[in-house]
């Protein structure tokens, strides 16, 4: 499975980074935590280069942000909520998910929009309530980004600083990878169940 990513993620290039960032935003299963350190041991294996790669995944991460923070802004945050609880499921997302990325947007203003993007299950929805409480575009998109980045640099650089212990481990990355790749689907099964009753 390793292998299967890695030759993946050096086929599409850049333009796939940027894309599965995109996608693990809107589709949280995804998780960013393999797609920017595995980029950054192709930047290592010098198959991509590591500053287009963190600004390949820094550019999805936001476009993924936009999407939620347009969601939040057009349907508001009771619509959403309904939409969760009827069609959720399929986004695993429930209306508890938005609920809580509110509150932590009324608690924190910007701060939860710049944090939240470094946490994982609040990274995906905290542009929701940032849009529905129409926080301005442009401070929106300088908190988004500036902490995509942060997260997507850390991530990339820890992959490219590993490199060589990838090379040296890769017999059990093999199947440390595909059994996060099960636990992920099996995660997102589970709670398309759980959401469904």
């Amino acid at each position: 499975m390793f292998d299967w990513i890695v030759s993946l993620l050096g086929r599409a290039g850049y333009v796939g980074v940027a894309g599965l960032m995109f996608a693990e935003n809107v589709f949280p299963p995804i998780p960013s935590e393999l797609v920017m350190p595995l980029s950054g041991y192709l930047a290592a294996q010098e198959t991509l280069a590591l500053i287009p790669v963190i600004l390949a995944g820094t550019l999805g991460s936001v476009a993924g942000a936009v999407l939620w923070y347009w969601i939040g802004l057009r349907i508001g945050e009771e619509r959403l909520k309904r939409f969760a609880r009827d069609h959720g499921k399929w986004l695993t997302l429930s209306p508890e998910d938005v609920d809580g990325a509110s509150r932590w947007f009324r608690d924190y203003g910007w701060r939860a929009v710049f944090f939240g993007r470094m946490v994982p299950g609040v990274r995906t929805f905290i542009s929701v309530p940032a849009g529905v409480a129409r926080m301005p575009i442009v401070p929106f998109l300088a908190f988004t980004t500036l902490g995509s980045a942060i997260w997507t640099t850390l991530l990339a650089y820890a992959g490219y600083l590993l490199e060589s212990q990838y090379e040296k481990v890769a017999d059990w990355l093999n199947p440390i990878s595909t059994m996060i790749v099960v636990g992920i689907v099996g995660y997102y099964i589970f709670r398309v169940i759980r959401q469904s009753r």
